[in-house]
């Protein structure tokens, strides 16, 4: 759990627990496939426009992006001290992860709900997973 500061109308501050959750979008090459076509395309772009524009609507819109498929990956390792480079994906799949988004609420039951409302849901898979404690420096929310 992350505490959250949130300003009052009094300027006052009060700390809040809230979680960050990530929304981990797995899809299959079947369900990418489908988007070649230029209006199916059109139409999810605009669905993933107005759920984006509906998190940040609600204040819990930490970060998300879509990713490209495994094949323009490449994968890093260090072993007895030198780097190794691989192109392409770390494991062969049937699905991959598509795309994530990180989101700030209350609680899982509000975590699956954003889920659910992610319209990648209808055709795909929306893993949620609560984020763990980061060594990384953050700030804000």
């Amino acid at each position: 759990m992350f505490p959250t500061l949130k300003r009052t109308n009094q300027n006052t501050t009060i700390k809040t627990i809230t979680m960050k959750y990530a929304l981990l979008v797995h899809v299959n090459k079947e369900t990418v496939d489908q988007f070649k076509d230029a209006s199916a395309k059109a139409a999810a772009a605009a669905a993933g426009r107005a759920y984006g524009e509906a998190l940040r609507a609600a204040g819990i819109f930490v970060a998300g992006a879509g990713l490209e498929s495994p094949q323009t990956a490449t994968v890093v390792s260090v072993r007895n001290g030198k780097r190794q480079v691989h192109d392409g994906p770390y494991a062969e799949t049937k699905e991959y992860l598509g795309g994530f988004v990180i989101i700030d609420v209350p609680d899982l039951d509000a975590a699956l709900e954003w889920a659910a409302r992610n319209p990648a849901a209808a055709d795909a898979f929306v893993e949620v997973r609560p984020l763990g404690g980061s060594y990384f420096a953050t700030r804000g929310k």
